[in-house]
């Protein structure tokens, strides 16, 4: 412990923010790029920080058949892209919507990391801490949750989903 610090008042130091993890996952983003014809594409902007992102999706048989993301963000809102990037195929609109919600509890409540194919979003849990980072970290579940929406409605379906606010 260091002089004057006491580990339950303060929050992690920023080399625990930014771990070795996190950037290299950041730094190898799967599925990057765009789609050449998408079902459905969806715009996110963190306002405080600038961070974007754009994903296309498609959708086959209710689950996500194919998935790219264009992503302009902090190494933090890049590991959670790579994360979702990582594991987004054959995942239901509904599996990758209950991700986000956990994932925002987790972030904003103290909750449990998400579970699943979404599990390694657990190596964010320090971001708790640092709440003007909690929309840029959000970023890519909420453009692919929108771009799901969009694509399901262009097939004629309506998502069962609930409709959150922003991050």
């Amino acid at each position: 412990m260091e002089i004057g610090r006491r580990k339950y008042d303060m929050p992690p130091m920023i080399d625990d923010l930014y771990s070795a993890k996190i950037l290299k996952l950041a730094a190898n983003m799967p599925r990057a790029g765009r789609l050449p014809a998408p079902d459905g594409t969806a715009e996110k902007v963190a306002k405080l920080c600038g961070s974007r992102i754009i994903v296309d999706v498609r959708l086959a048989d209710g689950k996500v058949a194919d998935f790219a993301q264009e992503v302009k963000a902090c190494a933090l809102g890049q590991a959670a892209a790579a994360v979702l990037g990582a594991a987004v195929i054959g995942a239901a609109p509904e599996e990758i919507e209950m991700a986000r919600d956990a994932f925002r509890a987790m972030l904003k409540d103290g909750g449990p990391a998400p579970t699943g194919r979404f599990s390694d979003l657990a190596m964010l849990e320090p971001v708790k801490d640092y709440p003007p980072r909690h929309a840029s970290t959000l970023l890519a579940f909420e453009a692919t949750m929108e771009a799901c929406r969009i694509a399901a409605e262009a097939d004629g379906e309506t998502l069962r989903t609930r409709r959150a606010g922003a991050a």
